[in-house]
């Protein structure tokens, strides 16, 4: 299960806004581009843990401070569905 979590926990820390307004569309999660690029120049490289909830919490407070509150609630739709 480890190996899955680490996996998982590098895509979201290696991924491009393109390929998370892919995941944002196939999920039916209403994000645009824009905020897309922005989520993911946060993202990268920041070695987020989104299995820990302290962890996902405070990036997901970042991601409402740079895009909207909407946006961070749209984006915890999608790290949800990429724990499960």
């Amino acid at each position: 299960m480890k190996l899955i979590q680490n996996m998982v926990n590098y895509k979201v820390n290696m991924i491009t806004g393109e390929e998370l307004f892919k995941y944002a569309r196939q999920f039916k999660v209403k994000i645009s581009r824009e905020d897309a690029e922005k989520i993911a120049d946060y993202l990268r490289g920041k070695q987020l843990d989104i299995f820990e909830d302290q962890a996902r919490s405070k990036a997901l407070k970042d991601i409402a401070k740079i895009t909207s509150p909407e946006t961070a609630r749209e984006i915890n739709r999608v790290f949800v569905l990429f724990t499960k």
